[in-house]
């Protein structure tokens, strides 16, 4: 029965690790989403002012 419990335990760290790194991801995903906006958005608005 212990084997058992060590297995679970070992598969939910596991689990939520995956889950830990997915979060990070997608954090970055969205910070370098914002920047591309608002590089966009300058661009954009320096065209216009010529």
């Amino acid at each position: 029965m212990s084997t058992l419990r060590i297995a679970i335990a070992c598969l939910s760290l596991l689990a939520l690790a995956g889950c830990g790194n997915t979060v990070r991801g997608m954090k970055q995903d969205g910070v370098q989403t914002s920047n591309a906006l608002d590089d966009a958005t300058r661009r954009i608005a320096a065209a216009d002012a010529n």
